[in-house]
């Protein structure tokens, strides 16, 4: 099958469950072939999660899809991302939104990921290796948060970084399974939503899973 037949497939069948248009319209933009390995270039647009190499994986779109809806980003926020990974995610949120932070701890990955989003003309992301701290405290707060790796809880250290009336998604659970959890920050509470079950690499980290 050819990418442009599968590429076309796979956002017919998206449509069906991604409500929000301009989640899709900035996924059909971005090229997702470029950010996976050579040799998965021809799965680019299947909806299966890929390896991108150091035990890392690029993640399935649907999820992608899912996960970016759920942020409900308008176009003026500032946001965070724990996980560069490919870059995939990030460029997905650089057209939706005015800013974003993104943390990763490999740093093969987050090089790959810079020199790809730089030469895509992306200009309103910043890359940053991860240090102890989760998150990218100097930031904050974000309007919106977004962990693409599986934690035991939600962690506290990321709610500080959320500004009152945010939004974070994460997937919470084991090593191995998760559920994606939707988090609203509200002035004295936060508001939790189960978005459904799913399968992360985990979050590593002192806030999270040791390595």
């Amino acid at each position: 099958m050819s990418l442009q037949i599968s590429r076309e497939r796979l956002f017919e069948s998206l449509r069906h469950e991604i409500l929000d248009k301009r989640v899709l319209s900035a996924m059909e933009r971005i090229p997702r072939e470029l950010f996976v390995p050579p040799e998965s270039y021809n799965l680019a647009y299947e909806d299966i999660p890929l390896s991108i190499g150091y035990g890392q994986t690029i993640s399935q779109p649907f999820i992608v899809a899912l996960m970016t809806q759920a942020l409900e980003l308008q176009g003026n926020e500032k946001v965070l991302e724990i996980g560069t990974g490919s870059g995939y995610q990030t460029a997905i949120l650089a057209e939706l939104s005015r800013w974003v932070v993104s943390v990763e701890r490999i740093p093969e990955l987050a090089d790959s990921a810079k020199r790809l989003l730089d030469r895509l003309g992306y200009r309103n992301v910043e890359i940053h290796l991860a240090r102890e701290t989760l998150g990218w405290p100097e930031g904050a707060p974000y309007d919106a948060i977004i962990v693409t790796a599986g934690a035991p809880r939600v962690p506290d250290v990321l709610l500080e970084q959320l500004s009152t009336k945010g939004k974070m998604v994460i997937p919470v659970g084991s090593r191995w399974e998760q559920e994606l959890i939707k988090v609203t920050k509200k002035e004295k509470r936060v508001v939790i939503e189960n978005l459904g079950g799913c399968r992360f690499v985990p979050l590593i980290s002192k806030d999270a899973w040791e390595d």
